[in-house]
């Protein structure tokens, strides 16, 4: 039996469709299957709701865009299962499938040895913050990036950059993205980064509108941590993943690494 959590956009009835259908495949065919209590209400299938972890999965299933895939990536809190990711969304750069390759491509992993299925590891970052008055926060953990950005419309925050604890450069810009290689196609591309293959190891440093004649991206070797001051006198925010996750005050410090967990990918199912 195959355990199989499904994680999915709560405002897409395509994504209820497909959560439909494979609930019923799979228990059709004696597996496991259950989403969040509050995706199974937002989409009305209150019958798949429970409050097991997603760690506990052999296999979570993401519906939607790419932040529903990277909602996915959060709730199984670095756990060594793998992540299927079906694109009903508007941005698909983290989906290995479209809607009709669903059932074929569950079918296949739930079949002996997962059918040949390629599991494709990704690297993520550790990110923590140093508060001015010395308290540290607790970690989080970006398959994409971590962006140091402003609060204020109409203004640049400041920010002093070192790499490996050696000073580089003070930034005056919107905002600096530090990103993976899977996040080289997200935020950081937007913001005229490079685009690098997910199977390199690397921290991507981009600035967001730089007010500087320095405005190119850098591309550090993955054992290069790399620690943003926030300096002058504007606050700024941190952001993981798209989601806000903590306002900077003058003096404080986010400290960017490579994390010792590593996402498993399922994007190998998909027909080539």
């Amino acid at each position: 039996m195959t355990a199989v959590m499904v994680v999915a956009h709560h405002e897409r009835q395509d994504a209820a469709r497909l959560a439909d259908a494979l609930a019923s495949w799979l228990r059709a065919h004696d597996h496991d299957v259950w989403m969040d209590p509050q995706d199974a209400v937002a989409l009305g299938l209150e019958r798949l709701s429970s409050d097991r972890a997603a760690s506990s999965a052999d296999l979570v299933v993401s519906l939607g865009g790419d932040g529903t895939t990277l909602r996915a990536i959060s709730a199984i809190h670095g756990a060594a299962v793998p992540v299927l990711a079906v694109n009903v969304g508007l941005l698909g750069y983290l989906a290995e499938l479209e809607p009709d390759g669903l059932l074929p491509a569950v079918e296949r992993w739930c079949s002996p040895n997962h059918g040949g299925a390629e599991i494709e590891e990704r690297m993520m970052l550790d990110v923590t913050v140093a508060r001015g008055d010395g308290l540290v926060s607790p970690a989080w953990t970006a398959l994409n990036e971590a962006v140091v950005e402003k609060q204020e419309a109409g203004h640049t925050i400041r920010m002093h950059v070192s790499i490996s604890g050696t000073p580089f450069t003070s930034y005056a810009a919107d905002g600096l993205i530090l990103a993976t290689p899977t996040g080289s196609t997200a935020y950081s591309l937007s913001a005229r980064g490079p685009v690098v293959s997910p199977h390199h190891r690397a921290i991507l440093v981009t600035p967001v509108s730089p007010h500087m004649l320095f405005d190119r991206s850098l591309v550090l070797d993955p054992d290069e941590p790399v620690e943003v001051e926030v300096v002058g006198h504007r606050p700024a925010t941190l952001t993981i993943d798209g989601r806000s996750s903590i306002d900077l005050l003058p003096g404080d410090r986010v400290c960017v690494s490579t994390s010792t967990q590593i996402l498993k990918a399922k994007f190998g199912l998909a027909d080539r």
